[in-house]
C-alpha cells in the first residue's frame, strides 16, 4: 500500500514537472501584428529639441538614462518625474515633458531599466529592481520641491506600485495618465487592445516556480508588443518575465490603491482603444479614493501624451496637487 502510494506520488511529480518544462519551453508570446495607433502618431512628433542622455548610478552600479528638462519662466513650479509606458523609453514623453517644462516645472523623463539606453532592453535582475532604481533616482538627482511622479499606461500602473508603498513619501504626489491596472481589472481589455501578447502557459509555469523560490527562469520572454518592424529596432519588443512582473502594480491592485496616501488623479481619453477608461472613476471609488478622475473627449490611448489638449490637462491636475495641502 505505501509503495502504490510513494509510487502516485512520483507520478504525479514526474506529471507536474513535465507539465511545468513544457510551459516553459513553449508557453511563450507571440508577435502580435503592428498596431497603426500606437506606432503612428509618434512620427509627427518633433524630437529636434530632445535634450541630450543624462545618467545616474543605481545600486549594483549600473548607469541608466533620463532626459532633464529645464523649467521655463520665472516661477518655480517644482519637479515632475515621468515615466514612459511599456516597450517605449524617455523620447515618447519628449512632448508631455516639454509641457511641464513650460509650464514652469523641472522635468526628468526617465529610461527604465530594461528600455532605451538604461541596461539591457527586455530584462531586469530582479522583481523589485525598478523600485530601487527609483529611489537610487531621487538620492542621485535632487528633486525640486514638491516633486511629482507622473507615469503613463504601464508606467503609470509603476508609478501606482511606487504611491503604495513605503517609500511613497519620496514624491508629494502622483499622476496616472491612463493606467495599467491588472488583467484581472475592469478597465482592462483583452490583449491590451491588441497591443500585447502574453505567453500564459509560461506565466503560470513561472510563477509556480518563483512561489517555490526558483528563479533561473525569470529572464525568459513572457510579453510581446505589436511593433512595427522599423519600431523593433529601437524600442523593447518583448519583457522577460521580472521586468513584466516588475512594470506594473502589485498584484493585488486593490491593496495597492488602498495604501496610497499621497495626493494623485487620474487623467484618460475617451477613445482610449487600449484600456476601458470609463471604468476608472468606479475602480477608484471602489476602493475608497476620491481622487480627481478627468476623460478627455476623443482622446485615444497615445494622444494622451501628445495632443495639447491633454498636455494642458496634464499640467493642470499637477498644478491643482500642488495647490492642495495633503
Amino acid at each position: 500500500m505505501k509503495r502504490s502510494v510513494a509510487a502516485g506520488i512520483a507520478i504525479a511529480v514526474v506529471v507536474v514537472a513535465g507539465a511545468l518544462a513544457l510551459a516553459i519551453a513553449f508557453g511563450g508570446p507571440r508577435p502580435p501584428p503592428q498596431m497603426p495607433s500606437i506606432n503612428d502618431p509618434f512620427k509627427r512628433v518633433d524630437f529636434s529639441d530632445l535634450p541630450a542622455l543624462s545618467y545616474y548610478k543605481a545600486e549594483d552600479g549600473s548607469s541608466l538614462a533620463y532626459r532633464r528638462y529645464a523649467a521655463e519662466g520665472p516661477r518655480s513650479s517644482g519637479s515632475v518625474v515621468l515615466v514612459h509606458g511599456s516597450s517605449a523609453s524617455s523620447n515618447s514623453m519628449h512632448v508631455l515633458a516639454r509641457g511641464f517644462a513650460k509650464a514652469g516645472y523641472a522635468v526628468y523623463a526617465l529610461d527604465v531599466r530594461g528600455h532605451g539606453a538604461s541596461g539591457t532592453r527586455g530584462e531586469i535582475d530582479y522583481i523589485g529592481q525598478l523600485e530601487d532604481d527609483l529611489d537610487a533616482f531621487t538620492h542621485a538627482i535632487p528633486l525640486e520641491k514638491p516633486a511629482t511622479l507622473a507615469g503613463f499606461s504601464a508606467g503609470a500602473g509603476f508609478a501606482l506600485r511606487y504611491a503604495g508603498s513605503a517609500r511613497q513619501d519620496q514624491f508629494q504626489s502622483y499622476l496616472l495618465l491612463s493606467p495599467f491596472l491588472s488583467q484581472d481589472a475592469p478597465n482592462y481589455r483583452p490583449g491590451s487592445g491588441g497591443w500585447v501578447n502574453v505567453g500564459v502557459p509560461r506565466v503560470v509555469a513561472l510563477s509556480v516556480l518563483n512561489g517555490l523560490g526558483i528563479r533561473a527562469f525569470n529572464r525568459l520572454p513572457v510579453t510581446s508588443f505589436a511593433l512595427s518592424e522599423q519600431a523593433k529596432q529601437f524600442l523593447t519588443p518583448e519583457y522577460s518575465y521580472a521586468l513584466s512582473a516588475n512594470f506594473r502594480p502589485q498584484r493585488d491592485y486593490a491593496a495597492n490603491l488602498r495604501a496610497v496616501h499621497q495626493p494623485c488623479a487620474v487623467l484618460g481619453g475617451s477613445d482610449d482603444e487600449v484600456f476601458d477608461t470609463a471604468q476608472l472613476e468606479g475602480i477608484l471609488r471602489a476602493q475608497g479614493k476620491n481622487w480627481p478622475v478627468v476623460l478627455l473627449p476623443g482622446i485615444g490611448h497615445i494622444t494622451l501624451t501628445l495632443d495639447p489638449r491633454a498636455v494642458a490637462a496634464a499640467v493642470t491636475q499637477v498644478d491643482r496637487m500642488r495647490a492642495t495641502p495633503p
